[in-house]
């Protein structure tokens, strides 16, 4: 079964939530706030991902603005961006799906295709 970061005010997560009720995928799901990632497994995510680690920064979100990260993380050495992201779950980009061998970073319909297979 696939774990589902989500915000419960976030729109996008309710739009992926609802688009995952409508496909019939099982998922577990995970308040991105209370029960964020913790340093090991933003690591492991990011691997596994094979995405830039920037893409995992919630870059609307207030608290990524509020410290001016956008000034700051093309400087910022990976191991702190890591622990930023683990400090934090308002900073990770939502909703985050994890899978047996894949990671998605917020909902594009056409990506998320892969859970329907």
């Amino acid at each position: 079964m696939i774990k589902v970061y989500c915000y419960e005010r976030c729109t996008t997560c309710k739009k992926a939530l609802k688009w995952l009720d409508d496909q019939g995928v099982k998922y577990q799901l995970l308040d991105i706030k209370s029960e964020h990632p913790d340093e090991k497994t933003i690591r492991e995510l990011h691997s596994k991902s094979g995405l830039p680690l920037k893409r995992f920064f919630n870059t609307s979100g207030l608290l990524y603005k509020s410290l001016e990260l956008s000034k700051k993380l093309p400087s910022m050495p990976e191991d702190e961006q890591y622990s930023l992201l683990a400090s934090d779950g308002m900073l990770v980009k939502r909703p985050l799906v994890v899978g047996k061998d894949f990671v998605l970073v917020g909902f594009k319909e056409p990506e998320w295709q892969i859970l329907t297979k």
